[in-house]
């Protein structure tokens, strides 16, 4: 039994996880898992990707993060073994909390609808019959979707404002409020709002008991709120959330919602929704032009969003080419603002162009990879992520200094980079500058920046292994962590990496459906005056599998002949096990927990801080 294995034992006795794993590092810093909560041994309960972290400015060393998380899942052995869905009506946005600046984290257990009690047998068992919170289900993921008649989607996003009071005022004295933004979708037979995929925020004042778990820690937490307008066609993607702690800010305390909006003819627009009351109700805005034009016009999404010590709103994203005409295909790091809290937005200017990382799209997926034949998609690599000096809590020391970080594919194939560039008001943006370590292939990045400017952070994910033909070489992933002080000027001084994780191979790393390897879209840093914190992906426990290899190298060479199609994780409605079988050419899966090493599929979130 492997050391989540038993904490998860114990945790189902008390409703919350509390274990702190953590790993050697250098000096003046600390690594720690953060999906603490899971069981590495089974498909697809030790599946997490995509992780957000954020800090509370106002309790500096109080974290949040999330990921996706398939805590709550059915096993693949409930039903046919070859099968690992995802369970209808079950959520999968994962809630973690520090105390301590991410040196330990702790996952909560909430009655929730849960397909935990789903582990069948080897052989086909019956199918999985989830537990709602009055039969004892037990949840590691966002309370109060099921209570609502809607599921916890994922894609992540987190961040800590100050509180409202009673007459609407936000001060710091009131308390601090943690915004946690994800996407949602409609309870099987409920039709709670209209579309495919909403964007709704859950919130606590309370994070302390929300650590805690159980009945105290759901009731700390307030029903999620709708945020995006939606219509039968439309699909909601890529949000970020942000709220404005400065206090010295015209605009202090509003909060913002960026992402992509998908209709049903594939047009894509920017959208950013403000709230005003502290997350309770929301206006919405369209940013950009809804863009539907190949090639070289395909599309917005990728946004980040933050706000300066005076309240002004910056919404930086990426500006596609199609990758099925160009590879790469080249597009724009594009900026909207608003200086009226949200309410009007300037036109989009172009601030960098762009080469995708792109230089091959896996026929089994039909998206762009990096590390290889079936690998983990990067479609999103070189959309740029954003941090600005807005001095939090109080706005006083702020420099407003912005930085930005992507990966870029400009130097070819084998020779992905993550690049920066910094500006300082007023002035021109300085860069970009390459900032990953030699022989790291930049997959995905994030900077951040201390709130008075003193120092900036970066955490990157990176191939450290050549793009492989196939899917029986060994393949390589890392995380790193690097640090630089800024000079007078914003100048960095110098950067240090601070961390490299151990390695692990990413074909350990899975889609449900198993045709290709899934590692998400993001990574997160966030900072303080005092220590900096980044998240990443992380495969070092994981085991690879040679049943699963062969099996996407045969899926890989049918979607090339075109006798199957795409098996995308991310779309709306997905094909069922059957309609895969009648296509002429789909070979059989492996039936991954009994063809497979345990920890096969382990994909983690791992953190490294400096926090002293």
């Amino acid at each position: 039994m492997t050391r989540k294995a038993a904490a998860l034992l114990l945790a189902l006795a008390s409703l919350v996880v509390v274990v702190s794993i953590a790993a050697a590092a250098p000096a003046g810093g600390t690594e720690a898992e953060v999906t603490v909560g899971s069981d590495d041994a089974k498909f697809s309960h030790n599946k997490q990707n995509e992780p957000a972290v954020a800090v509370d400015a106002n309790h500096p060393l109080t974290l949040a993060a999330g990921a996706n998380d398939n805590i709550d899942l059915e096993l693949c052995d409930a039903g046919p073994d070859d099968d690992c869905p995802f369970t209808d009506g079950v959520g999968v946005s994962g809630i973690y909390f520090s105390f301590d600046g991410g040196k330990t984290w702790t996952q909560p257990n909430y009655p929730g609808y849960s397909a935990r009690n789903c582990v069948g047998e080897p052989g086909d068992s019956d199918e999985c019959d989830p537990e709602p919170p009055s039969k004892g289900g037990l949840i590691g993921t966002l309370p109060k979707y099921f209570e609502n008649g809607l599921v916890s989607d994922g894609d992540p996003a987190v961040a800590f404002g100050p509180r409202p009071g009673r007459n609407g005022r936000f001060k710091w004295s009131n308390g601090s409020r943690l915004y946690y933004a994800n996407l949602t979708s409609n309870f099987p037979g409920k039709g709670t709002f209209k579309g495919f995929e909403a964007i709704a925020v859950s919130r606590t004042d309370h994070v302390h008991t929300a650590a805690l778990g159980g009945d105290a820690g759901k009731a700390a937490w307030k029903r999620p709120v709708i945020v995006s307008r939606q219509s039968s066609a439309t699909f909601a993607d890529k949000e970020q959330i942000w709220a404005d702690n400065a206090a010295s800010s015209r605009f202090f305390g509003n909060v913002y919602v960026c992402w992509a909006n998908f209709v049903g003819n594939g047009a894509e627009a920017l959208h950013v929704a403000r709230s005003t009351n502290g997350g309770s109700s929301w206006s919405q805005k369209q940013v950009t032009p809804a863009s539907a034009v190949p090639p070289k016009h395909w599309g917005h999404s990728g946004c980040t969003i933050r706000t300066t010590s005076q309240g002004v709103v910056d919404v930086f994203y990426e500006a596609f080419q199609s990758p099925f005409r160009f590879l790469p295909p080249h597009g724009t790091i594009n900026r909207v603002r608003s200086f009226d809290g949200g309410v009007s937005w300037t036109r989009p200017r172009i601030v960098f162009r762009i080469t995708d990382p792109c230089f091959y799209v896996e026929p089994s997926t039909g998206r762009c990879v990096e590390d290889g034949i079936a690998g983990a998609r990067n479609d999103l690599a070189a959309s740029p992520s954003v941090d600005i000096a807005n001095g939090a809590p109080s706005g006083a020391d702020a420099t407003d200094e912005a930085v930005l970080a992507w990966a870029d594919g400009r130097m070819g194939l084998n020779h992905e980079k993550v690049l920066f560039a910094y500006k300082m008001p007023g002035a021109a943006w300085h860069g970009p500058t390459v900032v990953s370590d030699p022989g790291d292939r930049g997959y995905y990045a994030a900077p951040g920046i201390a709130p008075d400017g003193s120092a900036v952070y970066l955490t990157y994910n990176a191939f450290t292994t050549p793009f492989r033909d196939d899917t029986d070489s060994p393949r390589n992933l890392v995380g790193v962590f690097r640090q630089s002080s800024l000079g007078a000027s914003g100048t960095p001084t110098g950067w240090t990496t601070l961390d490299r994780s151990p390695g692990g191979d990413p074909r350990a790393s899975s889609q449900n459906n198993l045709v290709a390897e899934f590692l998400g879209d993001y990574v997160y840093t966030a900072a303080t005056r005092s220590y900096g914190v980044g998240v990443y992906n992380d495969v070092r426990e994981a085991v690879d599998c040679p049943a699963i290899d062969d099996y996407r190298m045969e899926y890989h060479e049918a979607a090339e002949a075109g006798t199957v199609r795409p098996e995308d994780e991310d779309l709306p409605e997905s094909r069922t096990e059957q309609e895969q079988e009648d296509e002429d050419g789909a070979p059989e899966p492996p039936a991954p927990n009994q063809d497979c090493l345990p920890t096969w599929g382990n994909s983690d979130i791992w953190s490294f801080t400096t926090a002293p």
